[in-house]
């Protein structure tokens, strides 16, 4: 049942003193767009009556269909704290439909509601996600550009005066509760300006929808504290970069149908064969989950980043973990999602090569209780533990190669996802970087 009504959001409008309202959407990349109306045009927006051009959105449609209509969610409504002045300003997230009035193909809520559905066709009533997002905070300099300089050399846990980004850290979450965020953890990542901050999971639409609403209110206070927050994967040589680990659980009602406690793990068969989905896709939909150039510097050995297919209970270097809690908490932590993810797709491809294990009923390799950074590529071999793509090339090559995540995407996304990879891979492949030069200038 929906939290608001429209006479609600009408309410909730005076109350605020909301002046302006925007209509937010994400393209295929995942970068956040919107339309934003004066609250004049309310009432045109409730009822789903607002135009804008698609054609003018990246890999959206072409100029002779460019009409699309945004749909928003009620339960979305947020009221900006921090907006401040004439007038406060507020937030709906919307679906995007044809002209015609049926789903947009091309936009990512769109289509992860289309995944969720073959789940419920497979007895699942819902999918609960709980996201890790981490970031780094670099300093702006005096023109407001973003520099590579820290703000502190914190460690993992650690607290001010070594992590001086703690006061910005504080006032993000702040903000999040305020807009309704239950946050469980905050604190300094292991690397110098790196932090994280875990939110409650929730389902599978509404948990990407909370992803691309933190990624927001982390920017913007940053900025406000002299700061830029950055998602991207590895801004930085020689230290961790940031993931956005997934923990992610299917339920029957109350029941998290990933629980039994009558085998030796406490996991279902139903977990083990969405873990096999997983395991096996995965080479497959690692172009989605990590989209970027610089999401590959992030998966290489020796930085707790997995690199590697395989799963383990509380060893951190597979790409899957099982976190010890069971019962209703059980889950599938998937560790190789990057925040640079656009988290929609990435749910959507993480789904359906789990749901795709359970159909086909596929029984997971033996898990892997070692170190697999410290094991030689013979052993590694030897139990059938496998690589990562090692760059955007070699993963795009990968999803190419499969039915399965071209199903989770859709025809539409799968087509202007791809092509949008191959522009970006040969655009960083016929580029000279400063490590050519400075390795070949002088010596040739």
């Amino acid at each position: 049942m929906s939290k608001f009504t429209k006479e609600d959001i009408k309410k909730l409008v005076l109350e605020h003193k909301v002046n302006y309202i925007r209509l937010q959407f994400t393209d295929i990349l995942g970068t956040i767009k919107n339309v934003e109306i004066p609250v004049s045009q309310l009432d045109k927006a409730l009822d789903n009556k607002m135009m804008f051009d698609g054609s003018s959105i990246e890999g959206f449609v072409r100029i002779e269909e460019s009409d699309m209509y945004l749909f928003p969610d009620l339960d979305t409504w947020v009221v900006f704290p921090w907006i401040t002045g004439t007038g406060k300003v507020a937030r709906l997230i919307c679906d995007v439909y044809k002209a015609d009035g049926t789903p947009f193909a091309g936009d990512p809520r769109n289509n992860l509601k289309r995944v969720l559905k073959e789940m419920e066709e497979l007895g699942f009533t819902h999918f609960n996600l709980g996201p890790e997002p981490e970031f780094f905070l670099f300093k702006l300099d005096e023109k407001g550009e973003p520099t590579l300089e820290l703000n502190d050399s914190g460690g993992y846990f650690d607290l001010a005066p070594v992590d001086l980004g703690e006061n910005c850290r504080r006032d993000i979450v702040l903000e999040l509760e305020e807009m309704g965020f239950e946050v469980e953890a905050s604190h300094h990542e292991v690397a110098p300006g790196q932090h994280e901050i875990d939110f409650k999971y929730a389902d599978a639409v509404t948990a990407c929808d909370n992803i691309q609403t933190f990624k927001l209110v982390v920017k913007t206070i940053a900025r406000k504290h002299g700061l830029h927050a950055t998602f991207m994967p590895k801004p930085l040589f020689g230290v961790s970069g940031s993931g956005m680990h997934c923990n992610v659980s299917l339920f029957n009602g109350n029941v998290n149908a990933f629980f039994d406690d009558t085998t030796e793990l406490k996991l279902s068969e139903t977990a083990m064969q969405f873990m096999a989905g997983v395991l096996k896709h995965v080479q497959a939909f690692t172009a989605v989950t990590n989209p970027t150039v610089n999401s590959y510097k992030r998966l290489v050995p020796g930085y707790e980043a997995p690199c590697y297919v395989a799963w383990s209970g509380q060893n951190r270097s597979p790409l899957i973990r099982i976190p010890a809690s069971r019962g209703l908490s059980t889950r599938v932590e998937v560790r190789s999602v990057d925040p640079a993810a656009n988290p929609y797709l990435a749910i959507a491809v993480i789904l359906q090569a789990g749901l795709d294990g359970i159909k086909n009923k596929l029984t997971p390799p033996a898990s892997v209780d070692r170190n697999i950074y410290t094991m030689t590529e013979e052993e590694r071999i030897e139990v059938g533990i496998y690589n990562l793509p090692t760059n955007l090339h070699a993963a795009v090559v990968e999803l190419s190669k499969s039915e399965v995540i071209r199903g989770a995407l859709g025809e539409h996304i799968y087509a202007n996802f791809i092509e949008a990879k191959e522009i970006e891979w040969d655009m960083f492949r016929t580029a000279v970087h400063p490590w050519e030069r400075e390795q070949y200038l002088k010596m040739y």
